[in-house]
């Protein structure tokens, strides 16, 4: 479940939130309260929450002063819950990356939705974190993506894996390797998939999308430079495939490290 913790200054509004929703209905738990943003801090550190919902304007120190202390730091998503002539505050705290802003009295309907969309966010986060870990499961287990080779006993083999280690930024196809090694395209990719386990086309975009992953984690070029850098002349393509391999956008990939 998800824990969530509310930091809110009116005791009524407070309580409110905690006992009143729904809770279980959105997978999660309520693991604690904060008077003000103060408490909050100590809060967040101690409990780990996932969702903080937080009123902006509090004693000792107001919501968008504990946001800008903690929400990149211990990687929780908040919800603002705002009065109307806060709403400048709540705009400030969006560009701190917080999910949704909510106007009291809550509706706990569109409260439910906002943790929804959260809970969505997150799921997809740790999709894009998987797939990340299972390209470096494969990177051990086939040395695709390590620049030192890797002999498999066969010549055509071997040739076509350097052919795709030196010139996967280029326009390179099967037919091409075919030629130069005087064998047919059928028995290349047979071979090919007996000692790596991929199609020769398999294992050339999940090589380019590797590298294109760490020209990306180096945020330095546009993606569409990237997609040139690696090989992919097609733009809209070259976004199919990263979704393919990676389950999520470039962009995506970009906000999420």
């Amino acid at each position: 479940m998800y824990k969530v913790l509310i930091v809110e200054d009116e005791d009524i509004m407070r309580k409110g939130l905690m006992f009143m929703p729904n809770w279980q209905e959105v997978d999660c738990i309520v693991v604690g309260e904060a008077a003000n943003g103060q408490e909050g801090l100590e809060k967040i550190k101690q409990l780990q929450p996932d969702i903080v919902i937080v009123d902006m304007n509090m004693p000792v120190m107001g919501g968008l002063e504990m946001l800008e202390k903690s929400i990149r730091e211990n990687r929780y998503d908040a919800i603002i819950v705002s009065g109307y002539g806060e709403f400048e505050y709540a705009r400030r705290g969006i560009s701190l990356g917080v999910s949704e802003y909510l106007l009291k009295p809550v509706d706990y309907s569109k409260l439910y939705e906002a943790i929804r969309k959260i809970q969505a966010k997150r799921n997809t986060d740790t999709k894009i974190q998987n797939a990340i870990r299972q390209i470096d499961v494969e990177k051990k287990k086939y040395g695709i993506l390590e620049f030192e080779e890797k002999k498999t006993g066969n010549r055509y083999v071997d040739l076509m894996i350097q052919e795709i280690h030196n010139n996967y930024s280029t326009r390179l196809v099967l037919s091409d390797i075919s030629e130069k090694c005087k064998a047919s395209c059928t028995y290349l990719n047979v071979k090919f998939k007996e000692e790596t386990g991929y199609t020769f086309n398999d294992y050339l975009n999940r090589y380019r999308i590797q590298k294109a992953v760490d020209l990306l984690r180096e945020n330095v070029h546009k993606i569409y430079e990237i997609a040139e850098m690696v090989g992919f002349s097609d733009y809209k393509y070259f976004i199919k495939v990263f979704k393919k391999y990676t389950g999520s956008s470039p962009a995506r990939f970009i906000e999420n490290n």
